[in-house]
């Protein structure tokens, strides 16, 4: 992935952004679906901030939703993407928890 400057946990489940996990997209999914929920997230991002610019509540509220539909389908939210039973740590900090060691690493090599 070009431009991804992130580490990503060793499970390939998360990235990390601010100390905090958040979950990558389902890498199972087909690429063309990819691409169209991808598309789908921008587009209703940018809603959303236009929304806000015009204070118009109503708009900005269904464009969030629009937001969480595509996270939801993307695998970023909602049921995890992976069958082993591991829990999902998505918002947690990365210096605490399973990947606390790996962290700690990847922490003092971008220093």
């Amino acid at each position: 992935m070009s431009g991804w400057d992130q580490p990503k946990t060793p499970d390939g489940r998360y990235f990390v952004a601010r100390g905090q996990l958040w979950r990558i997209s389902n890498p199972a999914l087909d690429a063309g679906l990819r691409d169209r929920l991808d598309g789908e997230l921008m587009g209703a991002r940018r809603a959303v901030g236009a929304a806000k610019r015009t204070g118009d509540r109503v708009a900005e509220e269904s464009a969030h939703d629009a937001v969480d539909r595509a996270k939801v389908a993307l695998g970023e939210r909602g049921p995890v993407w992976w069958e082993d039973g591991a829990p999902d740590l998505n918002r947690h900090l990365a210096r605490t928890g399973p990947h606390a060691d790996w962290h700690a690493k990847v922490s003092n090599e971008n220093d």
